[in-house]
């Protein structure tokens, strides 16, 4: 038998050695040095936060709200230039399947309920980093749809993201190019939007009560600090009859089998990918962590029923066993 790559060797060792606890087969580690270390007690990991403080989680930590957005930052300009092959590496590449039924679904440029017949369609897309769901979206609607006059806007609350997106987008036809404008931006407070690589003192611009069309989010919304803040923000920014639209890890909670395999594959082996082919198992640590600790596919639904949203049916559609999750809410219609 041929030997095994070195990587992969190493990877599989880990999850057949990785300590398990007894309720989640599940190992955290430190987020403060780059030395994977056991992770304390639960009743350690509120120290970060002072009674009285509101807090909230950053993977298995107890944190203070306003740390948690510097802390996911420091994250993502970590991993921004290894942050498509590392979703790769950690999905098997189902990642792109994902995403490309996802916009398939959405059918970008196909006239919307929230615009007149023949109306330039305007799509915001949220924690759009590198550009991944916003390329497909105009893909399919200059291809499919035969419709140049979609405009997506990728917003993201991370430059470093966003400027990996922008150089991505030089490899596109011109007129897609031209249907892309780039927004550094908080999900949860869209009234005040910086455009990427804006002079110092540039004025922040809002995006708008009911001005948008289509609201994406990939893989995104569980880094968020509060969620139904977000999810508030985009029934506030979508026009009635828009339509909201997530794709995220979920729980696949019905195939017990299959779970503890991807639990198991997720805290043993993803970190060390991130360690050895991006140098950085920290923040992998964390993304996996974040997807732990995100809602099950019934809470979140509820939390976009809460937001005011409408939601049809059982709102939400599993892929791959409920490994992710798709979830859609319309904005009522006036």
């Amino acid at each position: 038998m041929a030997a095994r790559p070195p990587i992969l060797r190493r990877v599989l060792q880990s999850c057949t050695r990785q300590s398990i606890s007894p309720q989640l087969g599940l190992t955290t580690r430190s987020f403060s040095s780059s030395t994977p270390t056991s992770s304390p007690p639960a009743s350690a990991q509120q120290q970060h936060a002072s009674p009285g403080t509101s807090t909230t989680h950053f993977g298995f930590e107890t944190v203070p709200e306003s740390e948690k957005q510097h802390r996911v930052a420091e994250v993502f300009t970590s991993v921004a230039e290894s942050y498509d092959r590392m979703n790769d590496l950690m999905s098997f590449g189902w990642h792109r399947v994902w995403k490309d039924h996802f916009v398939r679904t959405l059918n970008p440029g196909f006239s919307p309920l929230s615009s007149p017949p023949q109306s330039p369609q305007h799509i915001l897309d949220i924690a759009g980093g590198t550009g991944d769901i916003a390329f497909r979206l105009l893909h399919h609607a200059h291809n499919a749809n035969a419709n140049p006059s979609v405009r997506v806007t990728v917003s993201d609350i991370n430059p470093s993201m966003l400027a990996v997106g922008k150089q991505r987008s030089l490899s596109l036809p011109a007129a897609q190019q031209a249907s892309l404008s780039w927004l550094e931006a908080n999900a949860e407070d869209l009234s005040s939007c910086t455009p990427l690589h804006s002079a110092p003192g540039t004025p922040t611009v809002p995006i708008p009560d009911a001005s948008v069309d289509l609201y994406t989010v990939a893989f995104g919304i569980r880094n968020f600090t509060s969620i139904p803040a977000a999810l508030r923000e985009a029934h506030r920014v979508l026009k009635p009859g828009g339509v909201f639209a997530c794709l995220e890890f979920s729980k696949a909670d019905d195939h017990p089998l299959f779970n503890a395999v991807y639990k198991r594959w997720s805290f043993g082996a993803i970190p060390l990918i991130g360690q050895l082919v991006a140098g950085d198992r920290d923040s992998y640590q964390y993304l996996v962590e974040s997807i732990e600790r995100f809602p099950s596919q019934e809470e979140f639904r509820q939390m976009i029923v809460d937001a005011g949203f409408v939601v049809g049916g059982k709102g939400y559609e599993n892929l791959t066993g409920g490994v992710a999750a798709i979830h859609r809410g319309m904005k009522r219609r006036e």
